[in-house]
């Protein structure tokens, strides 16, 4: 199989722990655009935090493209124009507040807004959010006083142990209505329905007359189990959970051993030899 695109996670997936790209794994993706490869990257980070990557591995020269926010948008990066865009309403992120604070739930709870991290109270796991993203966070007074606009997504942050149960309750009680998965074990996040990684990159390789066969998706989380499953060749890291492992085509090395890299190298860069 000839792929013609590569989807990539970023962290720990593409990114080290550090989150740095290894010079091993930067070289492949260069050598895969050279041969005309598209390289998109998809994470649940904001667009402004994936934009310093998407310049390090020159995606706006060949014409790539960065899926942000679980897919919630898509980016042209050549002329970075907004292909798609998803957005919850006002009243949906209130309600998810109020969900937040009911008594067996009570988690910690932020959004975006513009370039900032807005919360009512600060916690290490949105400081967590801000150190990854490299955006400030805004302590507000109230919450829903603060939303009055559409946002992309909200994310619900606790202690992992806390949210695996909250993550089960969550999806059956808005299934149908929203979309609502862990990106890390930390952090439960929430876009419209029927919004994930997989159905970006379905929409996205049908504007390209890509074939799903010919695309490769790695992820480590449950947050890109969609797009593994939807790519021709789905590629679960070795850092990854079991259960993300076994619904993978493959599992590579890990993020600290240039498992992308090795990926590229076998599926992609061999063929063009």
């Amino acid at each position: 199989m000839s792929y013609k695109m590569i989807v990539l996670d970023l962290d720990d997936t593409l990114l080290r722990d550090d989150h740095t790209i290894s010079e091993r794994t930067k070289k492949t993706l260069m050598d895969a655009q050279e041969f005309g490869v598209k390289v998109v990257l998809a994470s649940g980070r904001p667009t402004y935090a994936m934009r310093d990557i998407a310049k390090e591995l020159h995606l706006e020269k060949y014409g790539s493209y960065i899926l942000s926010f679980n897919g919630a948008k898509i980016i042209d990066c050549q002329t970075d124009e907004e292909l798609f865009s998803s957005t919850l309403s006002p009243e949906t992120t209130h309600h998810l507040y109020e969900v937040s604070r009911r008594e067996d739930i009570d988690v910690w709870i932020h959004t975006y807004v513009g370039d900032t991290i807005v919360t009512e109270a600060n916690n290490q796991y949105t400081e967590i959010e801000a150190e990854i993203t490299g955006l400030p966070i805004v302590e507000v007074d109230s919450f829903t006083a603060a939303i009055d606009e559409p946002v992309v997504k909200v994310l619900m942050v606790e202690a992992p142990e806390r949210l695996i149960g909250i993550e089960k309750q969550l999806q059956a009680e808005f299934a149908g209505k929203l979309s609502v998965m862990r990106s890390k074990p930390f952090f439960l996040e929430f876009t419209e329905a029927g919004v994930t990684k997989g159905t970006s990159l379905n929409y996205l390789i049908q504007k390209l007359g890509i074939k799903r066969e010919e695309v490769i998706a790695m992820g480590d989380s449950y947050n890109d189990q969609a797009m593994i499953e939807f790519a021709g060749l789905g590629v679960a890291m070795g850092n990854a959970p079991d259960d993300i492992k076994a619904i993978a085509d493959h599992v590579t090395d890990t993020n600290m051993n240039d498992g992308v890299a090795k990926v590229v190298e076998e599926f992609v860069l061999t063929v063009h030899v």
